[in-house]
């Protein structure tokens, strides 16, 4: 009988988004399993310290655009030699570069968002998509080789919610929330034109990036500045969202959305955009109020709809809380990836 999976090394290139915030929650659940694992990635992350005391962590730049990547990548590949695992697991595309060409570990990427091709995926065993969508968008690309779907899980920070009074909020305001990095697939200039069009809405924003200079004026000219937070990039926006009365995913592409599974778990209300992995994960009306992409005054109506029915927002936090324990479970999904990994190092053999 073979033994069961025990060393899983991971890539992780990424800087501050819903993908790493995932990585953090799978990894911490593999540690629970009791699994070694090791990890790559690139220096001078805000989340570099909650990988401490799981492994050890190989700090380098490894792809291309870096200078040095191929001397630095040929060592890390004699570090992975040296250290051999069971499975070997790139997250986002670029990392399938890095993957050994040999050897007995099995070799996947997982995937949260879209390739632009499949020029690195050689030596890959099978791609992990985390909704339809996105193997859709592969199968289209060319791919023919093993692919799963194993979607995200949110889990319970355990943090209160921020004092409003910390954000000078009147407690009494209808709080509107929303996380992302400020770029304009996400869509935040879409929910700040809505909020403008609800009177005494209050809206709080966490993240940061390129956009934010110009969201900052859009909300100047629509006059909401009194009435708006820019929070800045925070590493648990759970505790800004528990604060909230209603929990806003406007993006334009979203192929899952972490965030939305992250609106349920705070137990906050959702409003979101028809977006491909919202459509999937989520129903109308049963767990989240789903609106059409840059449809303003859409948004602004289901905004008014929620502030106005308590008896409304009651029903889809009862509803979210529902969907993540039938499809988004903790357990659910890290029994899902070592079922995987067991089948293909099976077909190995």
């Amino acid at each position: 009988m073979a033994m069961p999976i025990q060393r899983i090394f991971h890539m992780q290139l990424g800087t501050d988004g819903g993908t790493e915030r995932f990585f953090l929650r799978l990894t911490k659940a593999f540690h629970a399993r009791g699994i070694e694992q090791q990890f790559a990635v690139r220096p001078g992350t805000s989340w570099r310290g909650a990988l401490d005391g799981m492994g050890r962590v190989h700090e380098g730049h490894y792809l291309r655009r870096w200078p040095n990547w191929w001397l630095r990548t040929q060592l890390l590949r004699r570090e992975m030699r040296r250290w051999p695992a069971d499975v070997v697991m790139g997250w986002r595309a670029p990392t399938a570069r890095l993957m050994p060409s040999s050897g007995p570990a099995v070799r996947i990427v997982r995937l949260g968002d879209y390739p632009h091709h499949l020029g690195h995926f050689g030596h890959v065993d099978c791609i992990v998509g985390n909704a339809p969508n996105v193997l859709s968008h592969c199968e289209n690309l060319g791919w023919t080789g093993r692919r799963e779907i194993i979607s995200n899980f949110a889990t319970e920070s355990g943090s209160e919610a921020v004092p409003r009074s910390a954000l000078d909020t009147p407690e009494d305001a209808t709080l509107v929330f929303a996380p992302g990095r400020f770029v304009s697939t996400k869509g935040f200039d879409t929910l700040v034109r809505a909020v403008a069009r609800t009177p005494d809405l209050w809206l709080w924003l966490a993240g940061d990036g390129p956009d934010r200079a110009d969201l900052e004026a859009l909300v100047d000219g629509l006059g909401l500045r009194a009435r708006t937070r820019f929070i800045g990039w925070v590493s648990d926006p759970s505790a800004y969202a528990k604060a909230a009365d209603i929990y806003c995913v406007p993006s334009r592409k979203e192929p899952l959305g972490n965030v939305l599974l992250e609106g349920w778990m705070a137990g906050v209300p959702v409003i979101s955009t028809r977006t491909e992995g919202p459509s999937w994960a989520a129903t109308d009306r049963e767990n989240a109020l789903m609106v059409d992409i840059d449809d303003v005054a859409g948004f602004a109506g289901a905004l008014g709809e929620l502030a106005a029915s308590p008896a409304l927002r009651a029903a889809l936090v009862e509803g979210g809380h529902r969907r993540l324990s039938e499809r988004f479970s903790e357990a659910r999904v890290v029994d899902q990836y070592l079922d995987l990994f067991e089948r293909l190092r099976s077909g190995r053999g």
